[in-house]
């Protein structure tokens, strides 16, 4: 009897062949090895200026050193100590990282705004807004910052031109760039404008992937327009939205060319340094290559220490996923 039901039992069951691979199954090393010739370019193109940018910040490095009438002598951590102690440095980062932040967020807000009305418009208007933010977005830098320059010049301007024509008087031959303020209210508005179609295209193509059926079914549910923006919107392109605002915040950071072109239209340099155009003046006006070097090093962490929080979300989601 034994023995009969022993012939009896069933076979052992088999692994589902549609069932996903098991995590702990041993990775092949082709796909590692197919990452070399890639890994290899970055290292060349990116570790060693790194490498040699971090060594020049503890060296003596000027013009002597740069055309070798005088080795690089190591000095440690004075250069550190002197852009740390100078206050000039202190108001060139805050005032860096209140326009990165006031930047970053007004473009995130107007490009979120910009992708929610090309979802919702026509085909044709869809076109229309899309190729127009290309056309603004493809246009040459230098040739984008000459025309905002005409817009706010201080004889001829159109903005000047319209604000008097509306009541404000006190605005003819106004200054824009002459004030720090409103130097920095250009440059945002020239900033913002230059980054807007980027955020508008990413979040529209994220938009294009939550399902229509769930926002009806939520409408029929009673939910508004906000709370169906708020609870399935926002999370549903949460990934997208950490990433572009992460290259926000790096790119407005370090923005230059804009900040340096106005800067020549009529800003004052000492009071409208961030830290691009602050790296730039020691670096190649002044010639201090170490201090120069030790600014870009301070400037990276800031930039570590502010897309912390971005990056460890975006691995938490990458780990849940």
């Amino acid at each position: 009897m034994a023995q009969a039901i022993t012939d009896t039992e069933a076979p052992p069951e088999r692994a589902d062949p549609a069932a996903p691979p098991s995590r702990n199954r041993r990775r092949r090393p082709a796909p590692y090895l197919l990452l070399v010739p890639a890994l290899a370019t970055l290292l060349l193109g990116l570790g060693y200026p790194l490498v040699r940018q971090v060594a020049m910040s503890f060296q003596e490095f000027g013009l002597a050193q740069q055309f070798g009438t005088a080795d690089p002598g190591w000095i440690g951590f004075d250069n550190y100590v002197s852009i740390l102690s100078d206050p000039t440095t202190w108001a060139v980062i805050v005032r860096s990282v209140v326009f990165c932040f006031v930047a970053a967020s007004l473009t995130m807000v107007i490009g979120m705004g910009v992708a929610l009305l090309m979802r919702s418009v026509s085909t044709v208007a869809r076109l229309i807004l899309q190729v127009s933010m290309l056309a603004a977005w493809a246009t040459p830098l230098i040739a984008s910052l000459t025309v905002w320059n005409w817009l706010f010049d201080t004889r001829y301007g159109v903005v000047n031109w319209l604000l008097v024509k509306i009541g404000f008087e006190s605005f003819e031959d106004y200054s824009w760039l002459a004030n720090p303020w409103t130097f920095f209210l250009v440059a945002c508005v020239i900033v913002v404008w230059m980054s807007v179609p980027f955020v508008a295209f990413s979040l529209y193509a994220a938009l294009t992937q939550v399902p229509e059926e769930t926002l009806e079914a939520a409408q029929l549910d009673g939910a508004s327009r906000t709370q169906r923006f708020r609870h399935i919107i926002v999370p549903s392109i949460r990934p997208v939205l950490s990433i572009v605002m992460l290259l926000q915040i790096v790119w407005d950071l370090r923005v230059f060319a804009q900040i340096k072109y106005l800067q020549g239209a009529g800003g004052t340099v000492s009071e409208t340094n961030l830290l691009g155009t602050y790296l730039y003046q020691l670096g190649i006006a002044q010639s201090e290559y170490g201090v120069a070097s030790a600014v870009a090093m301070v400037m990276l962490l800031l930039t570590l220490g502010l897309t912390f929080g971005y990056v460890r979300s975006l691995l938490r989601e990458e780990r849940a996923s």
